[in-house]
């Protein structure tokens, strides 16, 4: 993802040679980031890239004057981010990957690809404040579906291996990951325990099928970096946020392990294949 950004601030004319770069990463702990924020207000930044909606919150906290740019799958206005995408005002602007409807789709997805699960796990992050969201379409796709659908959390590695062996002793037929940014991190931990578990999987980030994942349902996230990279380089030169109207991308895109779907013993539908944006054979 950095490497995309980077490309969008080429598009504008600024690489490694007129513009320096710092880079704080939370791993998925969230409560560093205010911390974060602060040492970037400290530093005098030009500017600030905030790589989600917690990121984007806490670097919102942290200032008012320094430019900052979202790159956000949530609703940057229900988030408290902003109050309008046209006219953002003050000192934010940036790009949104609307997820709204992601998790229903993930979840029919999955049943296409697995239609004897009875029983499907959803797994959020309670420390993201798109939660609630995540949740209640879990909820909604169980009666839209047809199919019983149960939450489990997770925000820590550790966490997450007791989510999947809560997911085997419920005897689930499928796991669905909503989108998250510590989710996004752990790609080769799902990939890895959905293997040892033999558990049909599909995360929102499509690096989790190249991992070895199932499947992959989400935001193109690498082209909503390159656009906030791009806005990024506008804003360098000269440009304010508040004149910036978010971007709003509703690209999405679908990949497939067919790979993975043979060890697991699984027949991916070809009406889910014809779809697919890349498929792993």
């Amino acid at each position: 993802m950095v490497a995309t950004f980077q490309d969008g601030l080429n598009q504008i004319g600024f690489d490694s040679r007129n513009v320096a770069f710092e880079y704080h990463w939370a791993e998925g702990d969230y409560d560093l980031l205010p911390w974060f924020a602060a040492t970037l207000v400290n530093h005098k930044v030009a500017a600030i890239f905030a790589g989600g909606g917690p990121a984007a919150l806490a670097a919102k906290s942290a200032t008012t004057t320094i430019p900052i740019i979202f790159s956000s799958r949530a609703n940057p206005i229900r988030l408290g981010l902003i109050t309008d995408l046209k006219q953002p005002g003050g000192n934010i602007t940036g790009v949104v990957s609307m997820s709204d409807g992601f998790v229903t789709k993930q979840i029919k997805l999955i049943q296409e690809v697995v239609p004897s699960a009875e029983l499907i796990v959803v797994l959020v992050n309670p420390s993201n404040p798109n939660n609630a969201e995540e949740t209640s379409e879990a909820r909604e796709a169980q009666a839209l579906l047809g199919i019983k659908t149960t939450i489990l959390e997770a925000s820590t590695s550790r966490d997450i291996d007791a989510a999947f062996a809560k997911a085997v002793e419920l005897k689930v037929g499928a796991l669905v990951m909503g989108p998250d940014p510590y989710f996004d991190s752990r790609l080769d931990k799902f990939a890895a325990l959905a293997t040892r578990f033999a558990m049909p999987t599909i995360h929102a980030l499509r690096g989790f099928i190249t991992s070895g994942g199932l499947m992959s349902y989400g935001a193109d996230l690498a082209d909503a970096y390159r656009i906030a990279g791009v806005y990024t380089g506008r804003i360098l030169q000269g440009e304010k946020p508040a004149d910036l109207p978010v971007h709003k991308s509703t690209k999405a895109e679908l990949a497939v392990n067919l790979k993975t779907a043979k060890t697991l013993g699984l027949t991916v539908p070809q009406s889910v294949l014809a779809t697919a944006d890349e498929v792993i054979e």
